[in-house]
């Protein structure tokens, strides 16, 4: 597949990642009556992987994350040479989803940015109140577990045609887990994106939502390669 095709991919589905979860979140979390709430802003984020990873797991492999392609290049599943385009297209597609996302939000009389705008904080701009340490610890853990989950689930020996289901709900379960610590991240294109938008205290914070991510993702990586090697058995 030529990489122009695969950039376009990334962009697009990192787009979509972006306006699916954090549009789900601005919208549509506190609407009144019907509210969707962090039960619905999980599943929003998960649905978002699950179908593109069927739109177009076919043509880039369906990251949408720079995490994810560390991620798999520590495991030995992704080159080398791709890794800085990949990462490019995912950054400019996220930006691009948290840019719709704020001319539609724009469109409601009141609507500021800088109340929030679905960015990921740890200490006083946590959901819960939770300190930079439980937020790097969060972070590092929950994207460690869904490199995990995404090794495994896209391994050759592995159910075959399930890996999005498997990945989805993945995502899923950590949103409910890290909504209240840190409005979860485990992407840093997605953290970047509405950071943008958000300024100030998101751009201040972003560091951790790059660095948390990334050390999670390639310590997953080299964990699977012991994890799933069958050569001593």
């Amino acid at each position: 597949m030529p990489m122009t095709n695969k950039f376009a991919a990334e962009f697009i589905g990192t787009l979509w990642l972006v306006l699916g979860g954090c549009g789900s979140a601005v919208l549509a979390a506190a609407f009144p009556d019907v509210g969707i709430g962090l039960l619905g802003v999980s599943l929003a984020f998960g649905l978002t992987v699950l179908t593109m990873a069927f739109a177009i797991g076919h043509i880039s492999g369906c990251h949408l994350n720079p995490a994810v392609s560390l991620g798999l290049w520590s495991g030995g599943r992704f080159s080398s040479a791709e890794l800085l385009p990949y990462i490019l297209a995912q950054v400019l597609g996220g930006i691009s989803g948290a840019g719709l996302l704020y001319i539609i939000a724009s469109g409601q009389v009141g609507f500021d940015a800088s109340a929030g705008f679905a960015a990921n904080g740890y200490g006083e701009h946590s959901p819960g109140g939770y300190s930079m340490m439980a937020a790097l610890v969060a972070e590092v853990v929950m994207t460690f577990m869904f490199l995990i989950i995404i090794l495994g689930a896209t391994d050759k020996r592995a159910p075959a045609g399930l890996a999005p289901v498997a990945i989805g709900l993945g995502l899923t379960l950590i949103h409910l887990i890290s909504i209240p610590i840190t409005n979860t991240s485990v992407n840093p294109a997605r953290s970047t994106g509405v950071a943008l938008f958000q300024g100030d205290w998101a751009i201040n914070q972003l560091w951790l939502f790059w660095l948390a991510p990334i050390a999670g993702a390639i310590l997953a990586g080299v964990a699977y390669r012991w994890l799933g090697n069958e050569s001593d058995g």
